[in-house]
């Protein structure tokens, strides 16, 4: 999202704050933010994207941390939020079970401050992480009258401080995706170049599209990510082409998808990316020379020049 905030007070610092679906910026005299050094006019960016596919497998995970790494390295305040009761990207990071004292079953379910629940893991790079509670919550949340919103409201309950927040998103459609739906701007879809990675496509938009038209009216697909990437095989081209296709006839549409783009940056498949987990490392302290390194080292440059 953008605020444009007109006239900015010298030397008072500012916390990008959000109220339901409102952004607003408002003075804060604690540490940790940056100070505001002149008057006129300022353009501030948060973003917060999740990566969204009800088929596992495709690469939401490790896109979610890889990506997150990349940003975290070139300056960019990142949070990430493991919303998958498997915890992978949890495990991924090193935030074992027992080696957290709150997790996001804790926001949902026991309406702890989103603020309250950060592990930091690298410099300007915090998790929010799941634990086997997590299986539990959306039998929780099936009653409460705002279970489709509750990790929206946590979010808000306390100011944080960001510019990238990323959601790893369970491979369902159930109350835990549908949570994260509501408090992110922006979808991207791993995706894999095969045709029976396209199966179920159309209930994943129509999951967008839902929670866009009753929930949260400022949710989009911004992109398509392919990943586990193989350009030799005809298929590949083939299924590309299919998604291009897609998206350029729903242009003049008022879907969620009709701006999405497919991300010229393609995550080609590297042992590397696989192995990492094991090591509790991102890939760029893991092997940052390898193919799967540079792929989303050139991701995030691509994420930060969209609009």
């Amino acid at each position: 999202m953008m605020e444009y905030v007109k006239r900015l007070k010298k030397g008072v610092r500012y916390l990008f704050c959000m109220q339901g679906q409102k952004r607003y910026l408002t003075p804060f005299r604690g540490a940790g933010v940056s100070r505001i050094t002149r008057i006129g006019y300022t353009a501030i960016t948060m973003r917060t994207i999740a990566l969204f596919n009800q088929k596992g497998g495709v690469g939401k995970t490790t896109t979610t941390v890889n990506l997150g790494a990349a940003l975290a390295a070139v300056g960019k305040k990142t949070i990430l939020i493991d919303m998958d009761p498997q915890a992978n990207l949890s495990f991924h990071l090193g935030l074992e079970a027992d080696k957290v004292k709150h997790s996001i079953y804790d926001v949902l379910c026991q309406e702890l401050p989103l603020a309250d629940a950060l592990y930091p893991v690298a410099d300007k790079l915090w998790v929010v992480p799941a634990t086997p509670d997590l299986a539990g919550a959306e039998v929780e949340l099936v009653n409460l009258p705002d279970r489709e919103s509750r990790l929206r409201k946590m979010a808000t309950a306390k100011p944080v401080d960001y510019d990238f927040l990323l959601i790893d998103c369970p491979p369902s459609l159930g109350l835990l995706t549908v949570n994260a739906l509501c408090l992110v701007t922006e979808v991207i879809i791993p995706l894999q170049a095969h045709f029976l990675a396209l199966q179920g496509m159309a209930r994943l938009l129509e999951t967008c599209s839902m929670v866009r038209e009753r929930l949260n009216s400022a949710l989009r697909i911004s992109a398509i990510l392919f990943c586990q990437y193989e350009s030799a095989p005809r298929l590949t081209g083939e299924v590309t082409e299919e998604v291009e296709k897609f998206l350029g006839e729903s242009r003049e549409s008022n879907q969620p998808w009709s701006t999405a783009v497919v991300l010229e940056t393609h995550i080609r498949r590297n042992i590397k990316l696989a192995e990492a987990p094991s090591f509790n490392k991102s890939i760029f302290e893991y092997a940052p020379n390898c193919a799967g390194a540079a792929d989303y080292q050139v991701l995030a440059e691509e994420i930060l020049q969209m609009k």
